[in-house]
């Protein structure tokens, strides 16, 4: 009997059909099944907790290493504070000693710029009289050098009425006096006129076209705005010393006597 049980335990105990048989047989089967699903959940659970630990266990050394790294970082940002309260300090320092040699240089450039300006003041007050010497033997040059001009120029206008008033009167046969016409517009220093001649002119001492130009421009302004003084018969002239050669083959296009004292650039043939 004793063998018996032994064996019926030992069944319950290994054999999972026997034991269900059993079990259905005294009305368990349906308890055991949701004790095994159970057993198996638990099973379970206890590996996921497992694994929650060994997650925790992670998580508490990565911990302790941020803290650690925190801690270095904290000691590394402590030192450099210290080392950048120090360039700061040093920094002060050196701009303070700067500041100061700028100060110096400053007062040194000012004390260079107001000698500057007393040597600059002091030479341009020479330069100014040497200028106003200048200038003042420079007037007194060009106020010869215009009375001798004026007096050239009126030189050349008695020559130049002289010497035509002489020619037309052996060459042409005319007598006319010679002198000069002033008007609003214009001023001729060669003009004669009698009853069917006149002679206009102009007498330099040296020139270009411009003495040209100017001179047919009078002309003009005679022929349109005061025509009484005008003839017939012209004699256009220009008594010049030292013509440009432009001046003498223009001269010769328009048929005007060139001449000086000594020579005829150009002479027309008078009729």
């Amino acid at each position: 009997m004793i063998n018996l049980k032994k064996e019926f335990l030992e069944l319950l105990e290994k054999d999972i059909e026997f034991r269900y048989a059993v079990a259905g047989y005294l009305g368990l089967l349906e308890i055991l099944k949701r004790l095994d699903s159970l057993t198996e959940e638990q099973t379970k659970l206890r590996e996921e907790m497992s694994k929650v630990w060994n997650e925790i266990v992670r998580l508490r050394e990565e911990q302790s290493m941020i803290m650690k790294e925190q801690e270095k970082l904290r000691e590394d940002m402590l030192t450099g504070f210290a080392r950048y309260d120090e360039r700061m300090e040093k920094l002060r320092e050196d701009m303070v000693a700067g500041f100061k040699r700028h100060d110096e240089q400053i007062a040194k450039l000012r004390e260079d710029m107001l000698t500057g300006f007393a040597r600059y003041d002091e030479r341009m007050e020479k330069l100014r009289e040497d200028i106003h010497g200048i200038f003042h033997r420079f007037d007194l040059r060009l106020t010869r050098v215009e009375r001798t001009l004026e007096k050239l120029t009126m030189d050349v206008e008695d020559e130049a009425r002289s010497i035509l008033k002489y020619r037309i009167k052996n060459e042409l046969g005319l007598d006319v006096e010679l002198s000069f016409l002033i008007l609003p517009e214009l001023e001729l220093n060669i003009y004669g006129v009698t009853d069917e001649l006149c002679v206009v002119g102009e007498a330099t001492v040296r020139g270009g076209l411009s003495v040209l130009e100017d001179f047919m421009n009078k002309i003009e302004i005679l022929k349109n705005k005061y025509p009484n003084k005008l003839r017939k018969r012209m004699i256009r002239v220009i008594y010049i010393c030292l013509p440009m050669p432009e001046l003498i083959n223009e001269a010769k296009k328009k048929d005007i006597w060139i001449l000086k004292a000594t020579e005829d650039f150009y002479k027309p043939k008078f009729e």
